[in-house]
């Protein structure tokens, strides 16, 4: 058995049906089979799934530079945060909602849903975003959020 050494609130244990190792949160008796980086989260601190809306505009540097509304994206990352920053202004304003604009310019596939994702526990999306999306109250819209498949505005919706 290896001296390895985990963060606070994680055991290692070996799974019956396979014989791998997982990593189990002792709080919330959740588990993963990624080594674990940060101290096990408590149960109780903080939901755990939330439903969010947002809108995604798509850069060149995008990791995936197409969508359903263009094949082939040439906007620079400055460019998209410009777009976003527009959006942002017409939601502040009133005078569109991010589920309106989602419909019309999202890059992602929940346009058709008016940017809705459905509810989502940790560990389904990409870190920036998931943080994010966890630190919004219900009905709170983010900032402007930078992860590989391009910047978003997110919604929190329960």
């Amino acid at each position: 058995m290896s001296d390895e050494i985990l963060p606070e609130g994680w055991e290692k244990r070996t799974s019956r049906s396979t014989g791998h190792s997982y990593y189990l949160n002792l709080y919330t008796k959740e588990s993963q089979w990624e080594t674990p980086t940060e101290p096990a989260e408590q149960a109780g601190s903080g939901p755990s799934k939330v439903q969010c809306s947002h809108l995604l505009v798509k850069h060149k540097g995008s990791r995936r530079p197409s969508s359903w509304r263009e094949d082939n994206i040439t906007r620079s990352k400055d460019e998209a945060i410009d777009i976003l920053k527009g959006y942002l202004q017409k939601i502040n304003s009133g005078d569109a909602s991010l589920a309106d604009l989602a419909s019309k310019y999202s890059d992602c596939s929940s346009a058709k849903r008016g940017g809705d994702l459905g509810p989502f526990a940790r560990g389904s999306m990409q870190k920036p975003f998931e943080d994010a999306a966890f630190a919004l109250a219900v009905g709170e819209l983010s900032d402007i959020v930078d992860t590989d498949s391009g910047v978003h505005l997110i919604l929190r919706t329960a």
